[in-house]
This record gives structure tokens, sequence and C-alpha cells, in this order.
């Protein structure tokens, strides 16, 4: 569909601008995933950290940032247009590899990775939000778990490459990617991503007309009064707790417990590999089946997926584990999406998604101080046991709430 064109909803009408924004993700999705290996192992190689909770700093501000930016953005975005903050997060995304290849203190990691969560908030939301607008109310869940799969399969990738270049003592490598990837993320934004503010004004046409609710109003019957919302809101934060233990933890506790970094990086890389592709099926599945049994019964598999980290002994018992964790996620991500869609009317959509990734986002700030004190107080072990607890719990009562 040419922009000039009038809007149509659909994918099959929207099929080339949707189809760019996917790539578009990707390339988001890759700029995170080039850190995942490499940054908790370089805390101490290079910089010097030594405790958990000053190597997961980078983590907590990142996710404080993302949060941030989602809330901000879905607000934004219902009065500037979509594809201006696409562009804001690939602007805020390019100094990102730049100072981390020059950092001389684990301090400018740190404000490197509040640029990225800045990068992330932005970048990704608008690409969900764009989606959303494109396809219309039918195919929500095929689309988000479109979406959700590229950007993952790139932080998989991503994670994956960057793992083989720190074990080969050539990480700058990865910077060098990730500014590659900004610049470019930013240039096909710019030049051939059209916004869709007018494929959400056509879906409005047929929902109850009124003036948009409040921001407050909508923070509230997200986070806790509407409980179909409030059920995708605490699941979005456990996942993304869980995702801050593989991004923080999980590598260091893999090589002391004697793997091999290429090992490391091929563990680290089946996880999000798995989400990602996983949600080519996934998303499209809870638009048949509903989305209660995907969100409980992946929440529970996360959780014994975690757990089950605990018994195994061998790379072969970890692989297991981490595919259990992306199988597990990948019935969530897009389904949790796909919930906060169903119960928000598109006049004030993009604002229910950005506080319910708000509350996601602020999972990895919970999940990398919970576990970097944990393991700083007792042991790595310890972080790993009471998040798989309260993954299992998360699952149960998202399932209760989703009953009907």
């Amino acid at each position: 569909m040419s922009h000039s064109a009038s809007p149509k909803l659909g994918l099959q009408a929207n099929l080339r601008q949707f189809l760019l924004l996917v790539v578009v993700n990707a390339f988001v999705g890759a700029m995170v995933g080039l850190e995942r290996v490499i940054l908790p192992v370089m805390a101490g190689t290079r910089w010097g950290v030594e405790s958990y909770v000053a190597a997961l700093s980078f983590i907590v501000t990142f996710g404080i940032a993302k949060a941030l930016a989602n809330s901000v953005a879905g607000r934004l975005a219902e009065r500037a247009g979509r594809k201006r903050l696409l562009i804001l997060g690939w602007l805020l995304g390019i100094p990102v590899p730049l100072l981390l290849m020059w950092a001389p203190s684990w301090g400018w990691v740190v404000a490197a990775n509040a640029l990225l969560g800045l990068n992330q908030g932005f970048s990704w939301t608008m690409t969900v939000v764009m989606k959303i607008d494109l396809v219309g109310p039918k195919q929500r869940g095929l689309a988000l778990g479109i979406n959700e799969s590229a950007g993952y399969a790139a932080v998989s990738l991503a994670a994956l490459v960057s793992g083989f270049w720190l074990a080969a003592g050539s990480e700058e490598w990865a910077f060098t990617a990730g500014l590659v990837i900004a610049i470019t993320g930013l240039l096909v934004s710019l030049f051939a991503v059209h916004d869709t503010m007018e494929h959400m004004a056509l879906e409005q046409q047929s929902a109850p007309q009124g003036e948009p609710p409040s921001w407050s109003s909508v923070f509230q019957r997200v986070s806790w009064k509407e409980r179909h919302l409030h059920a995708a809101s605490q699941a979005g934060l456990v996942n993304n707790m869980n995702d801050g233990l593989a991004w923080g933890i999980l590598p260091l506790f893999f090589l002391q417990a004697g793997v091999s970094q290429e090992n490391t990086a091929w563990l680290l890389a089946a996880y999000p590999l798995v989400w990602g592709l996983g949600q080519l099926f996934t998303g499209g599945l809870s638009d048949r089946i509903g989305r209660r049994g995907p969100i409980a019964l992946g929440m529970i598999l996360q959780g014994l997926s975690i757990l089950w980290l605990l018994q195994a002994s061998s790379w072969s018992g970890y692989a297991l584990a981490m595919i259990g964790m992306g199988i597990g996620t990948a019935l969530v991500y897009p389904t949790l999406l796909a919930v906060i869609s169903d119960h928000s009317e598109p006049v004030w959509r993009s604002t229910a998604l950005g506080v319910y990734r708000l509350w996601r986002d602020g999972g990895y700030v919970v999940g990398a101080v919970l576990a970097g004190l944990l393991a700083d107080m007792l042991n790595p072990e310890s972080a790993i046991l009471w998040i798989g607890i309260i993954t299992i719990l998360s699952g149960l009562w998202a399932g209760w709430l989703l009953r009907s």
C-alpha cells in the first residue's frame, strides 16, 4: 500500500510496511543482544567489578530507562505520532556502542545502558504499536508474535556472535556492529517507514466514541483496577525478572559450573532463539484458543525450567532448561500484549501498552536487584531458586484472574 492511499486494516493490505517494521524490530533486538553475553563477563575482567549487585547495575539502569520510556512513549505516540518516536529511539541508541567502546570505567557502561533502555523503550514500543495499528483487531496475536519473534531471534543471533567474539578476544567487534545497526535502523525508519496514525483512527471509528481517559486513569486500569489488565502486567513484570536473571546471573553461573565461553554463548543464545521463533506459532495460537492457557502454562513452564537449572549437572541439562525457558516465554510474551490490546480502546491503547511495558520492563530492575542481592548474600543458586518459585506463583495467579 502506498503512503498516499486510503488506509486499510489487515496484514495483507499492509504487508510491505508490516515486513519493514519486522526488519526494524530485528535491528532493535540486535542492539540489546550484543550485550547479553559479553557485559556480565567483562564487568569483572575489564572493569574490575566484583559484587553481583554492582555488576548487574547496568541492567537496573537499562530497566528503569526502558520502563519509563515505554510509559512516556505510549502517551506521546497518541499526540506526536508513531514514526517520530521510532526515530527518537534510534537517535538515542547511536551513542551506546561508542560509550561502551571507549568506557574507561564501569560508570560509563551504566550510563550507556540508560541510553540503550531509552532506545529500546521508544523504538520497540513503536514497532509494537504500529503493527497493531496496521493489522486491526482480528490478527493481533499473529502480528505480535511475528514482531516479538523477529526481535528476539535477533537478540539470540547477536548474543551468539558476540559470545564467540568474546571467546576470541575480539569483543570490540560487537560495539562496532552495534554502531552499524543503530545507524541503519535510523536511516530505514527515517526514509522508509510510514506513520500509522490513520490506521488507528480508522479502527477507532467503529469503537465507542468519547474523550480518551487520562494517563493516571489508564495507569490504574492496567495496574490493578481491571483484572485482565492486571493479570498481564504482573505476569509481564515477573517474565522480565526472569530475563534479568538470564542476562546478568546465568552467564557467570554457567562459567563457574565449568562451561566454556563458547558453550555458554550457545546456552544464552538458545533461550531467546526458542523464545523468538516460538512466537511465530504462539501469537496466532492465542487468537484461536484464547489467552489464558498460553499465559498460565508459559509462566509455570518458565518457573520449572529455572528450577531445573539447579538440578542439571551437564551442558545438555542446562540446554534443556534454557529451551524450556524459551518455550515458556514464547507462550507468554505476545499473548500478554494481546490481552492489553483486547481490553483497551484504540484511542487509549497506545497508553495502555506503554503502562503495561512500564510494569513489564520494571521486571528487569526487580530481577537484577533481587538476583544480585541474593547472589551476594547467599549464592547464585539462591537467586535462581527464588525467582523460579515466584514465576510459578505468578502463572497460577494469572490463570486465576483470566478465568473468564
